[in-house]
């Protein structure tokens, strides 16, 4: 017993669970080997969260994929060593190292839909990850996978042992990867972006239940991410990645506190922080990372663009969207998902309204009700004076010159086979607005107002990073001179520097152009920022809608409440606060064929600001 405590503490201290010296990881371009990761040392004792933040292309997710041994062979070379518990890994044989995986370290991606397979139930999939390394009955590895599945909080666990995948929420999937994970009881559990695309609720329920995990299990964490709120929230020890290197490295608080190295202080810098915006009446743009130096640029002011006229741009009354459920041989309409039900609001030029919520509140329905790429059910809409609702195909393509929308996804909205020059010009040249060449002027004209060479027309979208493409995306929308943009979550997906800059392009632009913007949004801190009044949505209702100070400084739904409480922040005294959010997924917006929904009523709390009342 005393050789067992001498061989795992060295004067006291626990031995480290793993140990990384000199990681260099390189991959073959063009003949040539080009190093991504350079000279990662660092180590995670036991029980000890650490944290490897930084932005796409960092480095920081490669490096998780060297430890675990995931990169191709012909095409990736990993120097250095690996060492968990005195054990090498890099020199395994592929036989024991296949051990390793998912019985001594186990690892979590950021789209759990990529690694479960949608063929399979899910209790056949965390049951294969128990009887692979252990000598277990059918019947056992059942047991165990609901034993699995109700420690990681999903309800009726027993029921779900045989569902699949895609009947769970995007939440509950990642809790599913969680059970798998820990399956075999793991000394180190990598986490790669767990969190980053889901609601902000979601996110907190999993940062909790990895936290509670952690507590009972004994386990360490390696928590790969760019999101500062959540490494506040989660990590012991910070290291920060930049360019493939670690510039700084050190205990959480005094990362965040005492940060040396100029991007450290950058990445702080351009976090939203929920609160900011406290006694301020405009928008404010956000801090720049400068990719060069690493340091922030400085901010400035949003001037007022509201107008004073009392015409709104846009009006909703009443909308209503469901989508018709049917069943049986005749297809028969058994019910409706009703997606949208009843929203009213109004939007003025110059003013930006923001629509919060999780994913299936309805929002991102709500937009394309709006410039009808759905047909609504009931309502009524008014654009720039067209009656939405009334229009047939012709004037409907003349309507959408005045409302325009932007997409989350922009490769997915950019033709991979179409020049950015070409994609930019096609709505010109479809709504026959001018020649060619007029159009070719004024697509130049219009990358260079959002931050792209003209020079850049004939290239491909693949051969742009994700905030150029979101640029294009919003270039392509300006041509048409539309006065609304519906912009449906197109910074969700971007990393903080690129959301910084597509954010302030868009103040700018609202500024030069006196545009009005729908914002779909579920980040709060990014909503404060930007929006002049916001809208929260829930079950396909506005539940809460007002001035953003009033909204954000005095919330009244419970909905509303929760979304901000959900939020990370990025203050690493509140590590040990735990927010005991519901695990209870949302509630399911289908109705039985007939269903009448109950008349709401609003209370106003103050000047503009109206809420729900059950």
């Amino acid at each position: 017993m005393a050789n067992s405590t001498e061989s795992s503490q060295q004067n006291g201290v626990a031995k480290p669970v793993l140990t990384v010296e000199n990681l260099t990881t390189s991959f073959r371009v063009n003949g040539e080997w080009k190093s991504v990761v350079r000279n990662m040392s660092f180590s995670i004792a036991p029980r000890e969260t650490v944290a490897i933040v930084g932005e796409s292309g960092s480095g920081k997710s490669v490096t998780s994929l060297s430890i675990m041994r995931l990169l191709p062979k012909v095409s990736s070379k990993i120097e250095g060593r690996v060492l968990l518990g005195g054990k090498e890994l890099l020199s395994l044989p592929e036989e024991e190292m296949r051990q390793v995986r998912g019985n001594d370290i186990s690892m979590i991606f950021q789209e759990p839909m990529t690694s479960l397979n949608p063929i399979f139930p899910i209790g056949k999939q965390i049951a294969e990850a128990l009887t692979v390394h252990q000598n277990i009955s059918a019947a056992e590895a059942k047991a165990e996978v609901i034993r699995l599945l109700e420690k990681v909080r999903i309800p009726n666990a027993k029921g779900r042992f045989d569902e699949y995948p895609h009947q769970f929420s995007g939440g509950m999937r990642q809790r599913v990867m969680i059970a798998m994970a820990l399956a075999s009881k793991p000394k180190l559990l990598i986490a790669d972006e767990p969190t980053t695309a889901l609601d902000v609720t979601i996110q907190g329920q999993i940062l909790d239940l990895i936290k509670e995990l952690q507590d009972e299990e004994g386990m360490s964490v390696l928590f790969i991410t760019h999101d500062m709120g959540v490494v506040a929230e989660i990590a012991d020890r910070t290291i920060v990645m930049f360019r493939g290197e670690q510039v700084e490295t050190g205990a959480t608080d005094d990362i965040f506190h005492r940060g040396q190295h100029p991007y450290t202080r950058a990445l702080l810098a351009a976090v939203p922080r929920l609160g900011s915006m406290k006694d301020r009446q405009l928008p404010l743009r956000f801090p720049i990372i400068d990719v060069k130096s690493g340091e922030a640029q400085p901010l400035a002011e949003v001037t007022d663009t509201v107008a004073k006229t009392k015409t709104p741009i846009l009006e909703v009354r009443d909308l209503t969207t469901r989508f018709a459920i049917r069943s049986g041989i005749l297809g028969r309409q058994t019910g409706a998902v009703h997606a949208v039900e009843k929203v009213s609001f109004q939007l003025f030029e110059g003013e930006t309204l923001s629509l919060v919520g999780e994913s299936g509140c309805g929002k991102s329905t709500t937009g394309r009700s709006v410039t009808r790429l759905v047909e609504p059910t009931a309502g009524q809409v008014m654009v720039d004076g067209y009656n939405v609702m009334g229009l047939d195909r012709t004037t409907l393509r003349t309507m959408r010159r005045s409302i325009q929308m932007v997409f989350q996804d922009p490769f997915a909205s950019l033709n991979p086979r179409m020049s950015i020059g070409s994609a930019v010009m096609e709505p010109y040249i479809e709504h026959k607005l001018g020649t060619t060449a007029q159009a070719r002027d004024k697509a130049a004209d219009l990358l260079a107002k959002v931050g792209l060479s003209p020079d850049m027309m004939r290239r491909y979208p693949h051969e742009f990073s994700g905030g150029q493409r979101q640029r294009i995306a919003i270039a392509r929308a300006l041509m048409l001179d539309p006065k609304v943009i519906v912009a449906d979550e197109a910074v969700s997906a971007l990393d903080v520097s690129i959301k910084a800059q597509v954010c302030n392009l868009l103040l700018d632009l609202q500024q030069s152009l006196n545009l009005a913007y729908l914002f779909i949004s579920h980040d709060m801190a990014v909503v404060e920022r930007v929006s002049h009044r916001v809208a929260v949505m829930y079950l396909g209702e506005i539940v809460e809608i007002g001035p953003r100070a009033a909204v954000f400084e005095n919330p009244q739904h419970p909905y509303t409440k929760k979304l901000m409480a959900a939020v990370p922040v990025p203050d690493p005294s509140r590590r040990s606060i735990k927010r005991n959010l519901s695990t209870d997924e949302i509630k399911s917006p289908v109705r039985p064929a007939g269903y009448v929904p109950p008349v709401r009523q609003y209370r106003e709390i103050s000047e503009g600001h109206l809420v729900q009342v059950d």
